[in-house]
């Protein structure tokens, strides 16, 4: 078997030579959140968004061994109040639907669904998802309307990496410290700063688990039919109390999460 070890600690001393060496030229010629700005200027501004993207979740178990997750989708909004997103895992198959009045979300996993009154915007629909319901959708950060504000708010320090290349695009690397996480975030560079990649690592959990996702396909050029947000449930469909909604995560039942440092 290769001696990983031996890999990642040659690699690692050699990046972090790079590093040191040219940080101080970088700074001046790079401004992480100036970047993460235009980036945020660009998504905010777009009417409608359609993407498609994988995404891993990494879990620990209480043998401290490192299992990833991983799962397949894609998400199409309309601003201001309408969202269709759609993942498919090996534990998953999810769709949410949001008309601009009311949410529904079915697990074709599980023929299970549940529904709720919605907010009035897409922005306010994630937060309450996250709050209410315990599902944390923490790539949809980089499409609010006001991602910026919430991407930079406990951030306490910002790095412009270097370039970097996500599925063939030539990208911008950006690193980020707030107290409880790391995250790295790859923009790509030119006229559409569009996020290709986004890794968050926790501070706070035994072997520093990761969460990524990584959009491929993105497309603003896009007329979103009324139908495409409105959501009727299937013969035979079994309705949930929307405090079950946790069933329809991107994880299986009772797969730890890791311990607390």
């Amino acid at each position: 078997m290769m001696n990983f070890k031996r890999i990642f600690t040659t690699v690692a001393g050699s990046i972090l030579v790079f590093l040191l060496a040219t940080a101080p030229v970088q700074a001046q010629e790079r401004d992480a959140r100036a970047i993460l700005k235009a980036m945020s200027d660009y998504v905010s501004s777009q009417q409608t968004i359609q993407l498609t993207f994988d995404s891993a979740i990494e879990v620990i178990t209480p043998q401290l061994e490192k299992i990833q997750f991983t799962n397949s989708g894609g998400a199409l909004l309309s601003r201001p109040d309408k969202l269709h997103t759609h993942r498919i895992g090996g534990y998953s198959d999810v769709e949410l639907f949001f008309d601009g009045k009311t949410v529904s979300v079915f697990g074709k996993h599980t023929n299970s669904y549940a529904q709720f009154d919605g907010p009035a915007t897409v922005d306010q629909l994630i937060e309450a998802l996250r709050a209410g319901h315990g599902i944390a959708m923490p790539a949809a950060d980089l499409l609010l309307t006001q991602s910026y504000d919430i991407l930079v708010a406990d951030v306490m320090e910002a790095k412009y990496i270097g370039h970097g290349v996500i599925d063939g695009r030539d990208c911008e690397h950006l690193a980020f410290r707030n107290h409880d996480t790391d995250w790295q975030l790859w923009v790509e560079v030119g006229e559409r700063p569009i996020p290709r990649k986004l890794v968050i690592t926790s501070k706070t959990m035994n072997s520093a688990p990761q969460y990524s996702v990584r959009i491929k396909d993105w497309n603003t050029d896009v007329k979103a039919a009324t139908e495409a947000f409105h959501f009727t449930p299937p013969a035979g469909a079994r309705k949930l109390e929307p405090d079950e909604l946790i069933e329809l995560d991107e994880l299986p039942q009772g797969a730890p999460a890791g311990g607390e440092q």
